[in-house]
C-alpha cells in the first residue's frame, strides 16, 4: 500500500485580543452595545438644572402677583369709590312765557247744509244761484218741470167744487125736511136719510179740499228753496238733470255763513282745553291771524291715533273757505315759569321728571308737568320753583342718591 501523509498542523502562535483601550480611533456602532450602567449620559445634568430653575421662578413670580392682588385690590377699589361723576347743572330762574298749544287742521261749514228734491222725481228745469252766492230762507234756488202735477192740480180743484155743490143741495133738502117735520109730509125716515146724505156730502169737500193741498204742495216743492240764510257751498244740479227724493245734493249751503276749523289735539293737551279759551287761526297767504275761540272738544279719544277733535268758531270772513287748510293756536297760559334746556327733562311710566342736586350734593328726582316746548327750552308748569340746581345734561346716566360734583352751566360753556 501506499505511503500515508499526516495532516499538517499549524504552527502555534500567540493570539492578542485588541481592547478598546488599545484601538481609540475605532468607532462601535452604540446599537451593538449594551447601555452602561454604571455611567450618566452626557449632558443629562445640567438640563435637569435648567428645568428646576425655570419651575422656581414661576413659583416665585405667582407668589408675588398673589401678593400684590391681596394688596393693591383695596386700594384700587377706594380710588374707584372716591371718584364722583362731575354734572353740570342750572338754575334756571322764572321767565314770562306764553304757553300755547298748536294744531292743524282744515276750515269747514259749522252747518253744512245738503239741499235735495223733496218731491216726486221730476227734471230740474231751472237754476237760479251759483257757488258762492248769498242767499235768503224761501228764496228758489231751482225748479223742477211740474207739467204732470198742474193738470191734476187743476183736476182736484173742480172735484172740490163738485163736491161743496153736491153739499149745498144735500143741505138744502134737508132743511126743507125739518120744514114739514111738523106737518107729517115727510116720515121720520125720511129725514134721518137727508140728514145722514148732507154729512156725507160736507165730508166728502173736505177730503177733496185736503187732495186739493196735497197736490198743490207737491206741485210747490217743484222749486227748490233755500231752508236758511247762507252761503251757497256747492252746486252739482244742472239743466235737464233727474232731482229724485233721496238723491244726491243739488246744493249745500253754509247756513249764515258761518265758518270754522276743525282739528285734531293730542291726547296729553286735551285736558289743558277749555271751551271758550281764545284762538288764532292761520290759512296759507294770508298774513294775519283770525280771532276765533274754543266751541266744542271732542268727548272722545281716538284710540288709533289717540287724537281728540277740537272746533274753533270763527267769524264771516269772505276770505275763510271751508276745505282750506289751517294751523290753529290756544294760549293756555301766561305767566312765569322756568325754561329748561330739552336734555334736562326725562320721561318714563311714572311721567316727566327731572334730577336735581340737594345741598349734600346727592341726585334727588323731582316731578314735573311740562306745558309747553319753545324753541329756548321746555317750559315747566308744575314741580319747581326756579332756583334749584338741575342736572342739564347726561341724567339719564345718574341714580338717585348717588353723589356728584355739580359744576353750574355758565361756568361750563365760558
Amino acid at each position: 500500500m501506499g505511503a500515508q501523509l499526516e495532516p499538517q498542523v499549524p504552527p502555534a502562535e500567540s493570539v492578542t485580543w485588541i481592547g478598546r483601550d488599545h484601538a481609540a480611533n475605532v468607532l462601535h456602532p452604540v446599537g451593538n452595545e449594551p447601555p452602561s450602567a454604571g455611567r450618566d449620559i452626557p449632558g443629562r445634568g445640567p438640563r435637569r438644572w435648567v428645568i428646576a430653575l425655570v419651575i422656581a421662578a414661576i413659583a416665585v413670580a405667582a407668589l408675588v402677583w398673589v401678593k400684590y392682588v391681596r394688596t393693591a385690590g383695596p386700594t384700587s377699589g377706594a380710588a374707584a369709590a372716591n371718584s364722583i361723576p362731575v354734572v353740570t347743572v342750572t338754575s334756571p330762574g322764572s321767565r314770562a312765557v306764553t304757553a300755547r298749544i298748536s294744531f292743524t287742521g282744515a276750515l269747514a261749514a259749522r252747518y253744512d247744509m245738503p239741499i235735495g228734491s223733496d218731491t216726486d222725481t221730476g227734471r230740474i228745469k231751472e237754476i237760479y244761484v251759483e257757488a258762492g252766492d248769498h242767499v235768503k230762507q224761501g228764496q228758489i234756488m231751482a225748479k223742477l218741470d211740474g207739467a204732470v202735477l198742474v193738470p191734476q192740480v187743476n183736476r182736484l180743484a173742480a172735484s172740490v167744487e163738485e163736491s161743496r155743490a153736491q153739499a149745498a143741495l144735500s143741505a138744502a133738502q134737508y132743511r126743507r125736511g125739518l120744514g114739514v117735520q111738523a106737518a107729517g109730509a115727510l116720515s121720520a125716515e125720511e129725514i134721518e136719510h137727508r140728514r145722514a146724505t148732507s154729512l156725507t156730502d160736507d165730508a166728502r169737500v173736505k177730503v177733496a179740499v185736503a187732495q186739493l193741498a196735497e197736490a198743490q204742495a207737491r206741485l210747490e216743492r217743484t222749486d227748490v228753496r233755500a231752508p236758511a240764510d247762507g252761503v251757497v257751498l256747492t252746486r252739482t244740479a244742472e239743466v235737464g238733470q233727474i232731482a229724485s227724493p233721496g238723491g244726491p245734493a243739488l246744493f249745500r249751503l253754509a247756513r249764515n255763513g258761518e265758518v270754522e276749523m276743525r282739528g285734531q289735539v293730542a291726547e296729553q293737551d286735551m285736558a289743558r282745553l277749555r271751551v271758550g279759551q281764545s284762538a288764532a287761526v292761520y290759512i296759507t297767504n294770508v298774513a294775519k291771524p283770525f280771532e276765533g275761540h274754543v266751541r266744542l272738544l271732542g268727548a272722545v279719544i281716538d284710540p288709533m291715533t289717540r287724537l281728540g277733535e277740537i272746533r274753533i268758531a270763527l267769524g264771516a270772513d269772505p276770505a275763510l273757505r271751508p276745505g282750506a287748510f289751517a294751523r290753529g293756536e290756544v294760549v293756555i297760559d301766561h305767566n312765569e315759569h322756568p325754561v329748561l334746556p330739552q336734555t334736562a327733562v326725562l320721561a318714563d311710566a311714572r311721567g316727566s321728571y327731572v334730577f336735581i342736586v340737594n345741598d349734600k350734593s346727592e341726585v334727588e328726582r323731582r316731578k314735573v308737568s311740562v306745558i309747553d316746548t319753545t324753541a329756548a327750552g321746555v317750559v315747566i308748569g308744575a314741580g319747581l320753583n326756579g332756583s334749584e340746581r338741575i342736572v342739564t345734561t347726561a341724567a339719564g346716566f345718574l341714580r338717585e342718591g348717588e353723589r356728584v360734583s355739580a359744576v353750574k352751566l355758565a361756568e361750563s360753556t365760558s
